[in-house]
């Protein structure tokens, strides 16, 4: 394992992620507010570390919540989302501002995600909002149907299922 790598998981507290990687919850707003349908009231705003290592992915999930994604440092990050609505998937290149790369991308509430690292390591930062709660996150994988349309996009997209 890449030494920064030991270090970012130490130094940073990080520990694994249901849906791959490493992470921490670093803020939850003490303030409050209502989010859509039945869910309730949620912190206004929640923020984590994420860190994605060689041969590690995001797999794909959804959170019912925009989620910002901010590049910190190491190899940029492919993020892909998938509109269910709308059966297309599309990709980003999250990292250091460049002519290929952006270095904050935000994936809309209810969009499917997925994100692997392009080299040894990716540290980025996450922020939901309404806040994240587990109730609100789900895997593509627990819903065969999602998991059925992946596949069909082809592009080799079921390997973060």
């Amino acid at each position: 394992m890449n030494p920064r790598v030991e270090i970012l998981i130490r130094d940073l507290q990080l520990r694994p992620h249901p849906e791959g990687g490493y992470y921490r919850e670093i803020f939850r707003s003490e303030q409050s507010v209502s989010a859509d349908g039945e869910r309730g009231k949620r912190s206004a705003l929640t923020a984590i570390y994420f860190l994605l290592v060689a041969g590690q992915c995001s797999r794909w999930h959804r959170v019912l919540s925009d989620e910002a994604w901010c590049h910190l440092e190491g190899d940029p990050v492919t993020l892909l989302c998938f509109h269910a609505q709308t059966q297309r998937s599309s990709s980003i290149q999250l990292g250091a501002y460049g002519p290929d790369t952006e270095p904050v991308f935000v994936v809309p509430a209810g969009v499917w995600q997925a994100a692997q690292p392009s080299g040894e390591y990716a540290l980025v930062s996450c922020y939901v909002g309404p806040g994240f709660e587990f109730d609100d996150f789900s895997l593509a994988s627990d819903h065969p149907e999602v998991a059925e349309a992946i596949r069909a996009q082809g592009q080799h997209l079921d390997r973060y299922l």
